[in-house]
């Protein structure tokens, strides 16, 4: 039976049946992204694809493949309210990219990589053991995990915004994604990030 919608896992720039390249919530075009740090690109996936229902779950570092939107939308549910809402996530999720593309005339999914872009730490600090004394050590983040932090980062402060509080989540998503992509310090996951990487200079 023929369809209309591309195949569930079809890579970016696959084309319907129209010759239409498909988009992201049939909206928002996934091509032409700019990504500003090399050291990430490779971690930050972009597809037309929101929902893959786990294929890549027990893979591992298969999670690099799955698309950043999607990644997103799993860190929103981890909260003890949210577990396992995907599709309200997914729905707030939508709905915060609209408010960004009224907000900045952008597409959103190139906000979001530039706000993961921007709230990536470069460096951490780990303790480390010396005849029973705990010392802290500055270290360099491996690209792959600055892209998780950078995530976390950004559902702690949508989590902080608008849980018991009269900020709608999806523009709760909406600010921080627009504040961490113009490196705007007030942003939550900003203010994280310069927070570990000034630990970190102090730490070596």
């Amino acid at each position: 039976m023929s369809s209309d919608a591309p195949e569930p896992d079809a890579p970016a720039g696959t084309e319907d049946e129209d010759g239409a390249a498909a988009k992201l919530f049939d909206e928002w075009s996934v091509e032409d992204i700019e990504y500003t740090d090399p050291s990430t690109e490779r971690y930050i996936t972009v597809t037309p694809i929101a929902h893959t229902m786990g294929r890549h779950s027990s893979k591992q570092f298969k999670k690099s493949e799955i698309s950043i939107v999607e990644r997103l939308i799993n860190r929103l549910m981890q909260t003890e309210e949210n577990t396992g809402k995907k599709q309200q996530a997914t729905r707030l999720t939508r709905e915060a990219f609209e408010i960004i593309h009224e907000r900045t005339d952008e597409n959103p999914v190139q906000v979001l990589v530039r706000a993961v872009e921007n709230s990536a730490p470069r460096e951490e600090t780990v303790r480390l053991k010396y005849g029973g004394i705990s010392v802290p050590k500055a270290v360099d983040v491996a690209p792959q995990r600055r892209v998780d932090q950078a995530l976390k980062f950004i559902a702690e402060g949508v989590h902080g915004d608008s849980f018991k509080s009269p900020t709608e989540a999806e523009q709760a998503l909406a600010d921080q994604l627009v504040g961490a992509a113009n490196n705007d310090v007030q942003a939550y996951a900003v203010n994280q990030k310069e927070e570990k990487e000034r630990v970190a200079a102090a730490a070596r």
